[in-house]
């Protein structure tokens, strides 16, 4: 190899931290589980991130796609497998599917969030990333017994976008996998009212900073999408990550892991007083309890997607649905019948 050759070499180890075992030459593969609220702009997000020029549909359940790119010319092209969870916070479960002891080293996370319901941010953001954790941990937790050294790597891992004199290192509490969070929906967001956009801003940079997140806001907007997709490729296909801020909260925030911190978020934005009264035992407790007394969460079953898919016109089958109305009409005898006998029963009065 040339100087030249071991220069880049080297470049590329530093921005892509635990894929040392890939060498020149060979294909690489990474996941992506993206998840959030409700119509919240992930199969767009996706799409442009693919250059796909796809008018996107409603996500059923939990939906797969792929994509290849090239790290240099004549080279093999490395995979980045992209998984969708529809739904917003109703189908949970299936985020244990994807996520997996065989694909732990090389997954990430990204969560939409929609800037339009404020509503239902925090609800969303905790329900989901909690379930996401608590996967993870234990797929960790079996990792520690069966591969110690890669269990290790992925929590030393954790780790990595943090400087290690940063001053907020006890502060935080990183995802055990790399997570970037993405505001959606800004050109309506942009309408609130200043001081509503300054809560929900402030609250997502600290929420960000405390998981060790990037997060970064997006619409349809050619040149926010770029931002976005700019963030997934770096957890996609190892681009170079950018090192651009932006922490205006009159503009669209753009904030890579690890470059913000507690001094420039400031505290929750509430009045001391308020802020006295409030009993926590964390930070994020804390914070959460600031931002629902501004915005009152929806409670968990107004978030559930109570849609039927089998009355979607998008996925109609002829035969399909006539067998189903005729098992329909069945299930409704039985349960005449079963009503009748019961009514019919003789009990013991004893």
């Amino acid at each position: 190899d040339t100087l030249w050759d071991l220069a880049i070499a080297e470049v590329e180890k530093r921005e892509n931290p635990g894929d040392d075992d890939v060498k020149p030459g060979e294909v690489w593969e990474k996941s992506i589980l993206f998840m959030g609220n409700k119509s919240g702009g992930k199969t767009t997000i996706i799409l442009r991130c693919l250059e796909r020029e796809e008018s996107p549909k409603p996500t059923l359940a939990l939906e797969y796609t792929f994509g290849r790119r090239a790290r240099r010319h004549n080279t093999p092209k490395d995979v980045a497998h992209f998984w969708e969870l529809g739904g917003g916070t109703s189908l949970m479960e299936l985020i244990r599917i994807p996520i997996t002891s065989h694909n732990i080293r090389s997954f990430a996370v990204v969560l939409v969030l929609d800037l339009s319901k404020p509503n239902e941010l925090w609800t969303t953001m905790e329900s989901l990333l909690q379930v996401t954790r608590n996967h993870v941990n234990k797929i960790l937790s079996k990792l520690e017994k069966t591969n110690p050294e890669v269990a290790g790597e992925i929590k030393q891992r954790m780790w990595n976008d943090l400087q290690r004199d940063h001053p907020d290192s006890a502060l935080v509490d990183p995802f055990p996998i790399p997570l970037v969070i993405i505001g959606s929906k800004y050109d309506i967001f942009h309408e609130f009212d200043s001081e509503m956009r300054k809560i929900i801003s402030k609250t997502l940079r600290f929420v960000s900073h405390y998981y060790g997140a990037s997060l970064v806001f997006t619409s349809k907007s050619e040149a926010l999408l770029l931002k976005a997709r700019a963030l997934i490729n770096h957890l996609a296909f190892g681009y170079d990550k950018s090192k651009s801020v932006s922490v205006d909260p009159s503009k669209p925030l753009f904030i890579p892991a690890g470059l913000d911190s507690m001094s420039q978020i400031g505290p929750p934005p509430a009045s001391d007083s308020d802020l006295g009264k409030m009993r926590a035992n964390t930070p994020l407790e804390l914070w959460k309890k600031v931002f629902e007394k501004t915005f009152p969460p929806k409670s968990f079953c107004d978030l559930q997607d109570t849609k039927d898919p089998a009355q979607d016109s998008q996925y109609a089958e002829y035969e399909i649905d006539v067998m189903r109305a005729q098992k329909n009409q069945e299930l409704e005898q039985y349960k005449r019948n079963a009503s009748k006998s019961w009514k019919e029963m003789d009990f013991d009065s004893d």
